[in-house]
C-alpha cells in the first residue's frame, strides 16, 4: 500500500510518499480502508519535531473509511461498516490498523469527508465548549484562528449555547467566513490590536473565556482580554510554543484560570468518545453544525497540503484522499 512516511524531523520536504506493508492487526484491532484522512496542525508539530514521536512514522491522527478486516475479539464492527477515528497514528495511508475502542460508526447522511473532518476538530471543539469551559447562555468568548477548522466549528457550538462570540482572523475573506459561521464581532489582527478591540467591544469588561490555538504571538494579550475569574484555554501552538510564563500574574489580573487541554484526555474513555463524536454527528445531521470541507489533496501531495496549512492559505478543513 501507499503511505506518507517521515524518517527525520523537518519541513514538508521530509515527508515521502512510498510503498509500505499493509498494517497487521491484533485481536482487538480493526483494519480500516481509508477513504479520507484529515490534516491538522498537530501533524505539522510531529513532522517538525516540536512534538517528538518515534521515527520512522506514518503521519496522520484521524480518518474515515470502511472496515476491511476485524480481529478475533472485535465485537462492535464488521467488514463493510462505515467508521471514523482520531488519536491513532498512521492515517496518511491507504489502510490503517485501529483499536476497536477508538473507532466509531459514521451515521447515514454523514460523508467520509465529513467523518474525517468531524473527528479531531469536531471533538476538539466539543470538549472545549462543553467541558474545558462549559459555555453558558450569556457568556462571551474570544476565539483565535476563527476561520480555521476548529475555529469555525467552535463558533457554531458557542452560538448554539447562547454565547456572544468575538473571532480573530488575518484577512477580510476569513472574516466573512467567521461571520457566516455566526461570530458577532470579527477582528482583523493583521490591522487591529485585538486586545484593544476586545476591550472596546466589551466596554472594558473582557470576555469569560479565550480559546487560543495560536500560542506564542497571542498568549499574553489573550490573558489581558479576560474578565475576573476568566478562563485562558491554550490548546495549540500555531505561532510557536509558549515557553515562559509566571503563574503568579494570574492573581492580580483577576484570579484567572489557565489550562492546556488535549483531545486525548477528553476522549480517553469509550463513553467520552461516543458522547463527543455522537453529538457532533447528530448536530451535522440536524443542520445545527456545518463543516467547511473544501480543500482536497491526493495522498501523494501531502507535502503541498502541509505547505498550504502552515502558510495560512486554507480555511476550514484539509482532507487527504488515498
Amino acid at each position: 500500500m501507499k503511505a506518507v512516511r517521515v524518517k527525520e524531523y523537518g519541513g514538508p520536504e521530509v515527508m515521502s510518499y512510498e510503498d509500505t506493508d499493509v498494517p497487521t492487526i491484533g485481536s482487538t484491532d480493526v483494519l480500516v480502508k481509508v477513504e479520507a484522512a484529515g490534516i491538522n496542525f498537530i501533524d505539522t508539530y510531529q513532522r517538525s519535531g516540536l512534538y517528538q514521536i518515534p521515527l520512522p512514522a506514518t503521519l496522520g491522527l484521524e480518518a474515515a473509511g470502511t472496515v476491511e478486516e476485524v480481529g478475533s475479539e472485535v465485537t462492535q464492527f464488521s467488514k463493510g461498516d462505515r467508521v471514523a477515528y482520531t488519536s491513532v497514528a498512521g492515517a496518511y495511508a491507504e489502510y490503517a490498523s485501529v483499536p476497536e475502542e477508538k473507532l466509531v460508526n459514521i451515521p447515514d447522511g454523514v460523508s467520509f469527508h465529513e467523518g474525517a473532518a468531524a473527528m479531531l476538530q469536531g471533538c476538539t471543539a466539543h470538549y472545549l465548549s462543553q467541558s474545558t469551559y462549559p459555555i453558558k447562555n450569556g457568556d462571551s468568548c474570544l476565539i483565535h484562528a476563527a476561520a480555521g477548522g476548529v475555529g469555525l466549528i467552535l463558533i457554531q457550538m458557542a452560538k448554539n449555547a447562547g454565547a456572544f462570540v468575538i473571532g480573530t482572523v488575518s484577512t477580510e475573506e476569513k472574516a466573512e467566513l467567521a461571520r457566516a459561521a455566526g461570530a458577532d464581532e470579527v477582528i482583523l489582527y493583521s490591522e487591529q490590536d485585538f486586545e484593544v478591540e476586545v476591550k472596546r467591544i466589551t466596554d472594558g469588561k473582557g470576555v469569560n473565556v479565550v480559546y487560543d490555538s495560536v500560542g506564542k504571538s497571542t498568549f499574553d494579550k489573550s490573558i489581558d482580554c479576560l474578565q475576573r475569574l476568566g478562563y485562558m484555554v491554550l490548546y495549540g501552538n500555531a505561532s510557536g510554543p509558549v515557553t515562559e510564563f509566571n503563574p503568579a500574574t494570574l492573581g492580580p489580573k483577576g484570579s484567572l484560570f489557565l489550562t492546556r487541554p488535549t483531545l486525548f484526555d477528553y476522549t480517553a474513555d469509550r463513553k467520552s468518545l461516543e458522547w463527543r463524536s455522537g453529538d457532533v454527528f447528530n448536530w451535522i445531521n440536524e443542520g445545527k453544525l456545518k463543516l467547511r470541507v473544501e480543500h482536497f489533496f491526493p495522498l501523494s501531495e501531502a507535502q503541498e497540503a502541509h505547505r498550504s496549512l502552515e502558510g495560512r492559505k486554507t480555511t476550514g478543513k484539509i482532507i487527504l484522499t488515498p
